[in-house]
């Protein structure tokens, strides 16, 4: 990827504009005239070659539209190989006041732009669904889009796969299992994986993107991204920066922490970013609250919640807890799989009731003077969450790349250190720094080791991630986000010169659906171009141990249930189906 140099001496202002360094005037899309900084000549000069593709939609789940269409695999080769790029749009409602089209990604990496666009109705405001045709599109490799696959059949990926069927390693052999199969893994997506695997980075997928904006007839980008996808927005106000109409990010990477460059090339992904910081944060915040609140209302107030908490981790990691059920059959729960539940929890604005409702039942459980009726009432409860994990489970068939779309863009995108070898040592010593889920989320990127994983994206980008846009962005943070820190939506607004954070005291990962405040917020840009006041904080309606007083968003349903229920304008709204990286598997993982 060409990067920018200020070379001013040696060129008048017609060379500063041709070099895309210059600023350009633009307007904001709201009635403000901006100043923003322009399209380097060669990214430009990429994606403007391109033909326009022709959209050729056809109805799809009763009430959206489908379409694929074959962009360049290599956009410095336009017209060499193709790789195939799935649509799916919901139209505006309002299609005579239709303001243009809302593209929508739900994060992952690996998750379904598709997915998220089916779900639109279910979870964005009546007033964004009556002005907008919301687009979702499966990045490159990625569910209906042609699909990346590093092994040339499920036997042989099942075989790579085997040290990786824990929540994450935790004993001597499970590390040792565990650095074989992401080794495998690597090398897998680096020779079979090709070349699908090479051309995954974000910047391909923005580049995606902003031809198919063009191609829905939109002169400049109205963007909604989730987690990973404030990457994704990141990337496209950066390359792009005077094509923003509207960009909002929500659940955001420092996007510096997510690339990693100079020494911090030799250090994993979390050390970086600190998503474990954020979770750790959040559990404590939980038990802190669950004591404040009482018995009455947190049964682990009864004695110490932090120190059940703790207590419980020792015995599992001391001695994992069989259980016998008639319908399961006999299952084991280890230290991983209740740190990972405990994760998953997190995940939703309710989680603290997972949480504390786990830790009281493997308090008992894990307890030799318990009494019988006591574990067969808390382990009717485990047995609940375990039946639901193998519910979400995928079978052997057909081939599930979820994996592998992760690694195809993570791997890609960022440095990481070489050695596989190296993350025992790397994983415990961040658990040292952030209890329970510095392991975890330090072992997601084991196999991006640069030793085994060798493909890689020429075109890049690493930045600079500090563009002047030509209509701000909105950059909403979580205090208590278990997998995006609060501190990179921070650091992600103090980059980019025009830019509004706003920040939420929200439960849960991402904040769009949590917090009206925050949905409002969202609204407004999207549809009017109003900004939140600077300093705005928003409160989560759902709060632990606070009954609420009005109805909340509820779960999230599958695609089946969207497509088979209908949604009507007024309908009690769903959270976004936001994807983030859990452990794939797990006795008690649901997703």
């Amino acid at each position: 990827m060409p990067r920018r140099t200020r070379s001013l001496a040696a060129a008048g202002i017609a060379g500063i504009l041709l070099s895309g360094l210059a600023v350009a005037p633009a307007q904001a899309g709201w009635g403000r005239p901006v100043t923003s900084d322009r399209t380097s000549p060669a990214e430009a000069r990429r994606v403007d070659r391109v033909p326009t593709p022709k959209l050729d939609w056809y109805a799809c789940y009763d009430y959206a539209e489908c379409a694929t269409v074959e962009l360049p695999l290599d956009y410095d080769q336009p017209k060499g190989a193709t790789t195939e790029i799935a649509l799916l749009r919901v139209k505006a409602r309002d299609q005579k006041n239709r303001i243009g089209s809302l593209f929508v990604n739900p994060g992952g990496p690996g998750g379904s732009g598709t997915d998220i666009a089916l779900a639109a109705p279910y979870f964005l405001g009546d007033e964004v669904l009556d002005r907008f045709d919301v687009v979702g599109v499966d990045p490159r490799g990625v569910a209906a889009s042609e699909q990346v696959r590093c092994f040339p059949s499920v036997k042989e990926q099942t075989k790579a796969y085997a040290g990786l069927n824990v929540a994450f390693p935790w004993t001597k052999a499970e590390e040792k299992a565990y650095v074989t199969s992401s080794k495998a893994v690597g090398k897998g997506c680096s020779t079979t994986g090709k070349p699908l695997s090479g051309a995954m980075s974000t910047a391909e997928v923005a580049r995606d993107m902003d031809v198919l904006r063009r191609a829905v007839g939109d002169r400049k980008l109205t963007y909604l991204g989730f987690s990973y996808g404030s990457i994704l927005g990141q990337y496209y106000a950066n390359m792009f920066p005077d094509r923003v109409r509207a960009l909002v990010i929500d659940g955001v990477l420092d996007p510096n922490a997510w690339v990693g460059q100079g020494k911090a090339r030799n250090v994993t992904q979390e050390d970086r970013m600190r998503s474990a910081q954020g979770a750790y944060k959040a559990l404590r915040e939980i038990l802190d609250r669950c004591e404040k609140a009482g018995e009455e209302l947190c049964s682990l107030a009864a004695g110490d919640p932090v120190a059940s908490y703790d207590l419980v981790a020792r015995r599992l990691r001391a001695k994992p807890v069989v259980i016998d059920d008639p319908d399961l059959g006999q299952f084991t729960v280890t230290y991983a799989d209740f740190v990972g539940a405990t994760l998953g929890g997190l995940y939703g604005p309710f989680g603290y009731e997972q949480v504390v409702g786990l830790t009281a039942e493997l308090l008992v459980l894990t307890d030799p003077a318990a009494s019988s009726a006591a574990k067969t009432e808390a382990k009717a409860g485990v047995v609940r969450l375990a039946a639901q994990a193998r519910q979400q489970r995928k079978f052997d068939f057909p081939y599930n790349n979820g994996l592998e779309t992760f690694l195809g863009v993570d791997c890609t995108d960022g440095n990481h250190p070489k050695n596989a070898g190296s993350w025992p040592a790397r994983a415990a010593k961040a658990d040292k720094r952030d209890p329970y889920f510095g392991r975890l989320w330090t072992w997601a990127t084991s196999p991006c080791a640069r030793d085994t994983w060798t493909v890689r994206d020429e075109d890049r980008y690493t930045g600079p991630f500090n563009r002047k846009t030509s209509a701000p962005v909105l950059v909403v943070g979580n205090y208590w986000d278990p997998a995006t820190n609060y501190r990179g939506a921070v650091a992600a607004a103090k980059l980019l010169p025009n830019s509004r954070l706003l920040s939420s005291d929200s439960w849960g990962h991402t904040a769009y659906g949590t917090s009206a405040c925050v949905t409002g917020a969202v609204d407004a840009y999207l549809i009017r171009g109003k900004l939140p006041a600077k300093g705005t904080v928003c409160t989560g309606d759902i709060q632990p141990f606070v009954p609420l007083e009005a109805p909340a968003a509820t779960e999230r349903a599958s695609k089946d249930q969207r497509a088979q229920d209908g949604a009507r304008r007024g309908d009690r709204k769903q959270l976004p189906p936001v994807v983030a990286p859990l452990p794939a598997v797990g006795t008690l993982t649901v997703r």
